[in-house]
């Protein structure tokens, strides 16, 4: 009996010594990378939700190289990395900005180190955009909850300086896209928690008084807001996944009327000069399958288009997820988000629409800003 006390207590000992040791082994901080970028393509990976997932890529063009989860490289310390579906990114003053919704916050981080500078607590965080040295961000102004009770949203002004919220203004349910022209703030109100009830209006924000002037009757569920050098506001519906369909539809600034409406559906887009590169992707319950389309406009003529990539890898292509086009060498880049729960990739193509290459990206690779532009 006394034998096999002993042993026992020997091997309860080797197997604490065990734990400590892996224990040590986890209490070790990683080692903290330091990056110095100057020109390329910030990659932001949504994640699954509840996983804390989301992630940060970097394609340097000066070295050639694909960084994968720079954030994390660059700020190990913190626990959760960089948290939970990170649903929109925007460059600007050499600061990044990252709306990070379920970990409810923005991460601003260093343009060039990818260095976290503050985190800046924020409920249900959805888009980003800038303009005249502010950062604008919509939110649900709620948790995350499907329902028909939920709350206006809001949109939040941050001083760039001190990176703290000066000014807020109530906007409709569920706020997306938002965009600045004419000294006006433009907000999709989408709705998207109560489908029996979408929203359908734009809310226009004067920037001086920080205040809603109206709201513009447009369709249901907006998603996207974007402007062109003229001016010219473009936004997108998502429709109702069924029998109304994803759609484009332009105002004019100066009158906050819509005057124009694509008659083609549009998911996601990306203005360049004169240009509209987009891309739809629509659920066909006749065929059960997706419809995908890429598709480009000349901004003069909508009712023309024409493809903008080699149709052989627009085929490979399984659920467009991002797009950007370089203002500078007309490259091309969109993400392919495959099956949601694995690596994404990224493809590159230059302004004929032929594949340069590709990357494997984080999960879910979504939104981009370039540095250096």
């Amino acid at each position: 009996m006394h034998n096999i006390d002993k042993t026992a207590y020997i091997v309860f000992i080797l197997f604490g010594f065990g734990l400590l040791n892996a224990c040590r082994k986890d209490t070790i901080p990683a080692t903290e990378e330091t990056f110095h970028f100057s020109k390329g393509l910030y990659l932001l990976n949504e994640g699954n939700m509840s996983m804390n997932k989301a992630s940060l890529d970097f394609y340097d063009f000066t070295t050639g190289t694909y960084e994968r989860d720079v954030y994390k490289r660059a700020n190990p310390s913190i626990v959760l990395g960089l948290g939970d579906v990170g649903n929109d990114i925007q460059l600007y003053g050499g600061k990044l900005y990252i709306a990070v919704n379920a970990s409810n916050k923005i991460e601003v981080l260093d343009a060039f180190t990818a260095r976290r500078i503050k985190a800046i607590d924020l409920i249900n965080c959805r888009n980003i955009t800038t303009a005249n040295g502010k950062v604008y961000v919509s939110s649900y102004n709620a948790s995350i909850a499907m329902g028909p009770n939920s709350p206006n949203g809001k949109v939040v002004e941050i001083d760039t300086l001190s990176l703290n919220i000066s000014r807020e203004v109530a906007v409709g349910r569920q706020p997306e896209g938002l965009a600045v022209s004419n000294n006006k703030l433009y907000v999709a109100n989408s709705g998207g928690y109560n489908p029996d009830a979408y929203e359908r209006t734009l809310s226009v924000i004067d920037l001086s008084s920080f205040k809603e002037l109206k709201r513009i009757e447009v369709a249901i569920n907006l998603h996207q807001v974007k402007v062109n050098r003229q001016g010219r506001v473009y936004v997108t519906s998502r429709g109702d996944y069924d029998n109304k369909h994803a759609g484009l539809f332009i105002i004019d600034p100066n009158t906050d009327h819509m005057v124009e409406e694509l008659n083609k559906p549009v998911s996601n887009f990306w203005l360049d000069d004169n240009k509209m590169y987009a891309y739809a992707m629509e659920w066909d319950s006749n065929q059960q399958k997706n419809t995908i389309l890429f598709h480009s406009f000349l901004l003069t003529d909508l009712n023309n288009d024409f493809p903008y990539i080699d149709s052989d890898v627009a085929s490979r292509i399984t659920i467009p997820y991002g797009i950007a086009v370089d203002a500078n060498t007309k490259h091309i880049y969109l993400t392919d988000a495959k099956n949601y729960v694995s690596p994404g990739t990224l493809y590159e193509f230059n302004a004929a629409g032929k594949l340069l290459r590709s990357f494997e990206t984080g999960d879910i690779p979504a939104h981009m800003a370039f540095l250096g532009n």
